[in-house]
Parts: structure tokens; C-alpha cells; sequence
């Protein structure tokens, strides 16, 4: 009789999975967060390929490979990440295969930010000690053959605005900034305009009065970046205003005094926050605030060497403005 019995017990039932835990109350805290936000902030992170992001982004642990191919379509699942930095376009083109995929992953409004490619940004090429003079720079029809007539081809709707970094220069070959600033303006005024463009600076001698001038004659937006050697995002909006343009956009890369790949070092496996900077999230909210206010959209790009992990980043930055927002509209009731 027992061994009859045995027949119809039921399986103990699986231990639950901590991870889905762990991602499933990341989800909620977010969808709440989303509904707190102005709708006109946009949040995402460059690149999205981290096995260490399990629990944060991804259910499971997977690789590199399989996440930068297949990654996309979980990420964008995510309640606060609606746009995402594509920075593999700055090293070399992507095959339009590669877009059609990436596309094919994402649900409608996502957007992609595309950094132009450095064979266009890039003053010189090569090694610092060794570089040569690059033949490109700043050459429209190279921007269009290596990435926008792809980006058209393949993903227009999912393309948002494309990243223009100035790729810093060594001190004995940099160009003054009256004549470096002319020609910037000249590749500006040519760029197709199907698609939106922001320049990133990362020569802080570059921001001034008529770098902001520029950029209104050409109507293309300024990048509020932290980074290495630059002023922090509340000083530049100081000289580039976010009234002067029709979005704004963000993107959080370093902290000041530090250097790549001391950062990736410090910070790898990117699942943890190891240095939280407030002044970097207090100037974030502002700039946030401004574009937010004039109902124009920003976007948000937060990288994993910011403060150690790209979504633990965008999550604090989200609770931050929320409680703003949530201020802002108390004081006007009142």
C-alpha cells in the first residue's frame, strides 16, 4: 500500500529562484518610479552587454556574446530603460544585419544613441606618441556612408540622437579653439538633417559663448557630460543653457580627475555601486529639471565607470527626481 501511495505524491516544488526575486522587485521599485517621472525623461546606459548585471537587468547570467546579440530584447523590459547608448558605432561600422537585429528586438518609442564613429570624430589616429593626422575629420560624407545611410537603412524609427564626441587631442597637436570651432561649424551646417545630433566636448577649453553660439546657428544640442576633463553638467548648462534647444541630453561617463580604465578596474564586475558621487546626481537633476520643465524630452546615458554599475546609477537618479517632482508639484497645489 505505501509504494502505491508513492505513486501519487507530488514532487516537492522547485526552491524559488533568488534572482527572479531579485529582478522582480527591481521591476516593480521601477514601474513606480516611471509613473513618478516627468514624462519626458528618458533613461538608459552605454552598451548593455554585462554579465554582471544579473538581477538588475538580466534573469540569468549569460556572456558577453550572447548578451550584446541578444540582450536588447530584456533590457528594454527594464520599466525605466527606454533608450540605450550604442557605442560599438564609434569604433567600427555595424553591419546593417547587426541594426536590422538590434531593431528587431525593441518595442516601439525605444530609442538607440549612436556614437559617431571615431574615423570621423577623431582629430588623429593612432597611438598618442605615434599618431597621424586623420584625413576624415569631421567629414560628412564619411558620417553618412558609416553610419547614418546604415541607421536609415535598417533602424530609423529606433534611432535617436546621434552622439558627435570630440575625441580629446594631445596638448602639442591640438588646434586653437577659434580654428577647431570653424570647422566644427562647417561639418554642422552640412549634416543631414533627417536625423538629430549633440556634440559631446571633451576639451573644456571648447565651452564658451561662441562654441554656444555655434551650436544655435547650426541647431544641433550640446551633450551635459562628467567626464574626466570637464566642468561638471550644472556649470556647462551655465554657458549652453537648456533653453537654447529642443532636447537635452546627458551622458555620465566619469568622474572628474579619473581615467578609464583605472575605473573599469575598480568597479568590474559592474553590480555594485563603489562610488556614489551626490554632486554628479544633484547636477544630473537639475539639467533634468530644466529640460523637464519646458516640456522638452531628455535623454540620460549612464555608463558603468560613473559611479560602478550603469542600472544601480539610473535607479538612484530616478528616486532622486522623483522626489523632486513629487516636491515640485506639492509647492504648486500650495
Amino acid at each position: 500500500m505505501t509504494d502505491q501511495l508513492a505513486l501519487f505524491e507530488t514532487a516537492p516544488p522547485d526552491p524559488p529562484d533568488p534572482v527572479a526575486a531579485q529582478l522582480a522587485a527591481v521591476h516593480a521599485e521601477a514601474a513606480q518610479l516611471a509613473r513618478d517621472l516627468p514624462p519626458t525623461v528618458r533613461f538608459g546606459t552605454s552598451s548593455w552587454s554585462f554579465p554582471g548585471w544579473k538581477g538588475l537587468v538580466y534573469g540569468s547570467r549569460r556572456s558577453q556574446t550572447a548578451l550584446s546579440r541578444e540582450g536588447l530584447r530584456e533590457y528594454a523590459r527594464h520599466p525605466l530603460l527606454s533608450i540605450v547608448g550604442v557605442d560599438r558605432s564609434y569604433y567600427a561600422p555595424i553591419p546593417v544585419d547587426d541594426l536590422r537585429a538590434y531593431a528587431a528586438q525593441l518595442p516601439d518609442g525605444f530609442e538607440c544613441c549612436f556614437k559617431a564613429p571615431a574615423a570621423v570624430m577623431a582629430q588623429r589616429l593612432g597611438p598618442p606618441s605615434q599618431s597621424t593626422p586623420n584625413p576624415d575629420f569631421l567629414s560628412v560624407d564619411r558620417l553618412i556612408d558609416d553610419l547614418l545611410a546604415p541607421c536609415a537603412l535598417a533602424c530609423y524609427e529606433r534611432t535617436g540622437p546621434i552622439i558627435l564626441e570630440m575625441a580629446p587631442v594631445a596638448a602639442a597637436h591640438r588646434l586653437p579653439p577659434e580654428a577647431l570651432l570653424e570647422r566644427l561649424e562647417a561639418f554642422l551646417s552640412a549634416l543631414p538633417r533627417e536625423f538629430r545630433y549633440a556634440v559631446e566636448l571633451r576639451d573644456a577649453r571648447l565651452l564658451t559663448p561662441a562654441y554656444r553660439a555655434l551650436l544655435q546657428r547650426t541647431a544641433v544640442a550640446h551633450t551635459y557630460n562628467y567626464w574626466s576633463a570637464m566642468p561638471m553638467p550644472v556649470r556647462q548648462a551655465e554657458v549652453v543653457p537648456p533653453d537654447d534647444h529642443s532636447f537635452g541630453i546627458v551622458r555620465l561617463l566619469l568622474r572628474p580627475g579619473t581615467f578609464y580604465e583605472a575605473q573599469r578596474e575598480r568597479f568590474s564586475p559592474f553590480d555594485a555601486l563603489v562610488e556614489p558621487d551626490d554632486e554628479m546626481r544633484r547636477d544630473v537633476v537639475s539639467v533634468v529639471q530644466q529640460f523637464a520643465q519646458r516640456g522638452r524630452t531628455t535623454y540620460v546615458l549612464v555608463n558603468n565607470k560613473a559611479e560602478g554599475s550603469s542600472p544601480l546609477t539610473v535607479m538612484a537618479l530616478a528616486r532622486a527626481l522623483a522626489d523632486v517632482t513629487a516636491a515640485d508639484r506639492t509647492s504648486a497645489k500650495t
